[in-house]
């Protein structure tokens, strides 16, 4: 409700504000486990939301079904002038925001989109001649020199609240009504701890510590500002400030190049011979590959729904440098697992990971999983928690030699290059 750019500008508009939530099917359909934790979540912050509106005597317009249905019903239902709402630069989004657009041009009922997500959007960072980066560190020099020069604008719209329109319900319907069952996965609060932040450049790589933010999830679905965040991080974390320009790249690569949702950033890789391996990748989901490190990192994904940021490196890289697997399988699997699952990130990652993504040297980086464990859990705490039979005959053993795999990787993308 506070620093909410769209919300904001509708709020100062002239007329009542009748906040609305979709329960959208196009995405909600996709999803294979009917137990979401994200799914509740937002579930969850919807009703809290709709509590908090009834001090101001109104409440949230609630639909389940498809979007363009959504806003045929709403404009029926209400004498609709304004609509508003914050941009989104995924490609189904982009592309469902310009049929409501259409949608209300019918009806000369205005739309109006807003830069909330991000700091920067599209090409407000980029080259000389106009064309997006590609290359992070320029982008992320850019990025740091233009929020220098501007500064950041906030939008108080919680002081704006009694200007909503008034309403006395809230027909929220529940979990089982959209298809959804309640899962007992903790939700990360939405509290920026100051101290993890101002510690964060030197606690971040250690699994075994409560060293990062876990504030992804808070970011993905809008339940916390970008701009207070990047305020905290320009304050007391310079590191942590860059994970969040990573963000922005990442989104900006999105929406710039949509193609990399389902092929390489570099096209060098496109003929790149991918292994479809079923049974070692099953052995990998399920944290069973006879890597510790790796294998921890699986199964913290699999009960938690998060998984640490430096391990997230590890599992993706053993995928797709040791066993040679295409990066959108890990792709796909961490998007079903992850609370904070955010597609432009998401993908990004991967093809940072299999080296096919906007990095420039990047085959020659396959991580050792056990100099990375030595290196960043080096008492075992981390890998004990996910792997308690470590030591005992019931672990498997390695499901490839490490120095095999290296080898194989280095010689495989080499031909797979100059071919």
């Amino acid at each position: 409700m506070d620093d909410n750019c769209g919300l904001y500008h509708a709020l100062k508009d002239n007329l009542p504000v009748l906040p609305v939530f979709i329960f959208d099917t196009e995405i909600l359909d996709k999803l294979m486990d009917r137990r979401d934790t994200r799914v509740e979540f937002i579930h969850k912050q919807v009703g809290q939301l709709a509590h908090e509106f009834q001090k101001y005597g109104s409440g949230i317009e609630v639909f389940y079904g498809k979007p363009i249905e959504a806003f045929r019903t709403f404009t029926k239902k209400f004498n609709v002038k304004k609509v508003f709402t914050n941009c989104d630069y995924e490609p189904y989004t982009k592309k469902r925001d310009v049929e409501i657009s259409d949608l209300l041009k019918l009806s000369n009922i205005e739309f109006h989109t807003y830069k909330d997500q991000v700091i920067f959007e599209a090409l407000e960072i980029a080259k000389e001649d106009g064309d997006p980066y590609k290359v992070y560190t320029p982008y992320k020099e850019q990025w740091l020199k233009k929020n220098n020069q501007l500064g950041i604008a906030h939008y108080p719209s919680q002081t704006l609240l009694s200007n909503l329109f008034k309403t006395k319900t809230t027909t929220l319907p529940d979990l089982k009504a959209i298809g959804f069952k309640h899962t007992d996965m903790p939700i990360p609060e939405t509290t920026i701890d100051k101290k993890i932040i101002s510690e964060y450049d030197k606690q971040r790589n250690y699994p075994a510590k409560n060293g990062t933010s876990r504030l992804g999830i808070h970011l993905r679905h809008g339940t916390i500002s970008i701009r207070k965040a990047v305020d905290i991080a320009s304050q007391y974390n310079k590191i942590w400030l860059q994970e969040l320009i990573w963000r922005e790249f990442y989104m900006m690569i999105l929406d710039n190049f949509p193609r990399v949702v389902d092929e390489e950033f570099n096209l060098k890789y496109k003929k790149f011979p991918w292994k479809y391996d079923e049974e070692n990748f099953k052995k990998w989901c399920k944290g069973k590959t006879g890597y510790p490190i790796v294998d921890a990192g699986m199964r913290e994904l699999n009960q938690t729904g998060h998984m640490h940021n430096r391990v997230r490196m590890i599992t993706a890289s053993f995928l797709t440098k040791h066993l040679l697997i295409d990066w959108r399988w890990g792709e796909a699997y961490f998007a079903g697992k992850l609370l904070d699952y955010e597609l432009a990130s998401n993908n990004g990652g991967w093809q940072w990971a299999a080296g096919c993504g906007t990095d420039a040297q990047p085959y020659f980086r396959i991580f050792n999983p056990a100099e990375q464990a030595k290196k960043f859990d080096p008492k075992g705490e981390y890998v004990r928690k996910w792997v308690p039979e470590l030591n005992s005959f019931h672990y498997p053993n390695p499901i490839i030699d490490h120095k095999f795999a290296r080898q194989r990787a280095i010689e495989t993308f080499k031909t797979a290059l100059q071919g």
